[in-house]
């Protein structure tokens, strides 16, 4: 073998061992893939026999304040069945999310510093939660008061007859926008930890976050003052939970820095 070849040879072997780590993370990020998909379809397998019972206790708010007599309808011949399926489809996807979660955990854990691993699971755990807790806020707080300003400000002589595909999308909808409205704290003490910004900073620019919560509620929200105004005060309220969170993570990230560079 020529000492070309050999050069050759070595310069593959090189290349080879360079891109097996970002294959093998590709892999890894596949099979991590592979188990989302198969939790939401475990999820969806569970839940889609009680499709149609789920649909109605999701639709129990405004069928309860319909007028006697009245009920929804399905305006589409194919609604009957789509709407339940994609209801299921939706309710299996929030099952899972802590297992998505985990799996994304799993894949980024290996390159986090000890001290990161010790906040961020905490973070990751307390997202969570808090979604879940905007979508029952929603449910239990905004529906019955949101559908009861709906149907009570309508014309005499308008018989309401909601279509239960649109009033579907418009329930995801509110569950999304609360639980990403929930998830201000753990936004707020992440822009802290990087440093894109301080607790002090923050606190200054209260105003114009009180503003924007407004406005976020606007563009989320129907077009009525309840609703806007449900969503707006939580994200408020949550903004100056992040920063009273945010200042003790930071404290506490100070201390654990200062112990290191002791040691």
């Amino acid at each position: 073998m020529t000492r070309q070849d050999d050069n050759k040879s070595q310069a593959s072997n090189s290349q080879i061992h360079q891109e097996m780590p970002l294959i093998e993370h590709l892999l890894e990020l596949r099979n991590r893939l592979l188990k989302m998909v198969l939790a939401v379809l475990i999820c969806f397998a569970a839940i889609y026999p009680f499709a149609n019972e789920l649909y109605l206790w999701i639709s129990e708010p405004l069928r309860a304040l319909l007028p006697v007599g009245q009920t929804m309808i399905a305006t589409d011949v194919t609604a009957p069945f789509f709407a339940p399926l994609k209801l299921a489809l939706v309710l299996a996807v929030f099952v899972a999310i802590p297992i998505i979660l985990y799996q994304l955990w799993s894949f980024i854990a290996p390159g986090l510093y000890a001290h990161e691993k010790r906040l961020a699971f905490p973070l990751l755990f307390t997202s969570i939660i808090l979604f879940y807790l905007g979508a029952a806020f929603a449910y239990f707080v905004v529906f019955p008061l949101v559908f009861g300003f709906f149907t009570a400000i309508g014309p005499e002589g308008i018989v309401e007859l909601p279509d239960i595909t649109s009033y579907l999308n418009f329930v995801l909808k509110m569950f999304f926008a609360f639980g990403v409205a929930f998830e201000i704290p753990i936004a707020t003490i992440l822009l802290i930890l990087t440093g894109a910004t301080t607790p002090k900073d923050l606190a200054e620019k209260r105003p114009y976050i009180v503003v924007g919560c407004f406005v976020v509620g606007m563009l989320l929200t129907p077009p009525d003052i309840i609703s806007q105004t449900l969503l707006a005060l939580p994200m408020w309220l949550l903004f100056e939970m992040g920063i009273l969170f945010g200042r003790l993570a930071q404290r506490e990230r100070a201390q654990t820095e200062e112990e290191t560079s002791q040691s």
